[in-house]
């Protein structure tokens, strides 16, 4: 079984993050449900994992309940309130002010406010998540009231009144080996859901259970690109696939990225970007179909893009958050 690259990373995070609390405790321990994100100078310079748009906002999310947002492009990042000290890993806004972050202990945080304050809607004590083990990977709303959350294990739970309320999917999917699922995004019309050991799930609408696709491909998938009349499936060894069927049949893509690819923007003009974990980026002007080299050398290592505007780009990873120009070759 392959793990994620959420979870090798975030769970050696939590680990000393855990013997940190207990140091500074004088051996006692502090569970990071009831310890709130506490304020860092470096929080935009440590790790994140994910970044997200709310309307012209950039928010990103990271370590230790980091929830950091920029209102100039990048320039300047101010640190959110948070309400946990979980390692976050993925956020989701539907609209310029309604967002969702996810991350280890089973936690789901709303925000109202374009992601300046947050309040906690579910940890691992639920039922809903069964265990404190299971971190969420991944999260996407369609509006405002229905959304979904994925992650190890099997991890599924879904809102229809905005995450006030959740209910588990666990028991609607193929997946009898319990594979993580790292990645939930709607492609052409349908939702579907990339895991570990080459599986993809699409949503069945009308018995709302999530149904094995075969893939050419056994190894994990850490993300989903709709690329207009396409869908593009990406993961590990620097796997790319490309449909054009509703995943009834694939071809491979050469993203030209040797690495993992973990991360994927498009622009406002229809560029699709993808990145490997080593900090290439390639993109494509033809729904997917090739892709050329936007850098020519691995940089800042990556776990997360999204498009600024104007051949910007905003990168998070390991070292925090940053804007660059994406030049063609």
């Amino acid at each position: 079984m392959t793990t994620s690259r959420h979870l090798a990373a975030a769970t050696a995070f939590a680990a000393a993050f855990a013997c940190a609390q207990a140091i500074a405790a004088g051996g006692g321990f502090v569970d990071v449900l009831h310890q709130p994100a506490q304020p860092s100078a470096l929080a935009s310079k440590a790790l994140l994992q994910s970044v997200a748009k709310a309307g012209r906002r950039l928010i990103a999310v990271g370590q230790r309940g980091h929830v950091i947002f920029s209102d100039d492009a990048g320039g300047a990042w101010t640190q959110a309130k948070v309400p946990v000290s979980s390692d976050l890993t993925a956020a989701w806004f539907a609209d310029a002010k309604h967002g969702w972050a996810v991350g280890h202990d089973g936690v789901i945080l709303a925000s109202v406010d374009a992601g300046e304050t947050w309040t906690l809607q579910l940890t691992g004590d639920s039922p809903v998540v069964q265990g404190p083990d299971k971190p969420f990977l991944d999260v996407w709303f369609a509006d405002e009231r229905n959304g979904y959350a994925v992650g190890a294990f099997n991890l599924v739970v879904h809102t229809t009144d905005g995450g006030r309320t959740w209910e588990s999917l666990s028991d609607r999917t193929d997946n009898p080996k319990q594979y993580n699922l790292h990645a939930i995004r709607p492609m052409g019309g349908s939702l579907f859901i990339a895991g570990e050991a080459g599986l993809l799930l699409k949503r069945d609408p009308q018995s709302r259970s999530f149904r094995a696709i075969a893939t050419p491909y056994n190894g994990s998938f850490f993300g989903l690109a709709d690329a207009g009349d396409a869908m593009l499936l990406f993961g590990l060894r620097g796997n790319a696939l490309r449909s054009i069927d509703g995943g009834a049949t694939w071809a491979r893509v050469d993203a030209h990225l040797p690495a993992s690819i973990v991360a994927t923007a498009q622009s406002a003009g229809g560029r699709l970007y993808l990145a490997d974990a080593s900090g290439r980026i390639a993109a494509s002007h033809d729904a997917g179909r090739t892709f050329a080299p936007v850098t020519t050398q691995p940089a800042l290592p990556v776990t997360g893009l999204v498009d600024v505007g104007n051949g910007l780009i905003a990168i998070v990873g390991p070292r925090g958050a940053a804007v660059e120009r994406m030049l063609s070759r």
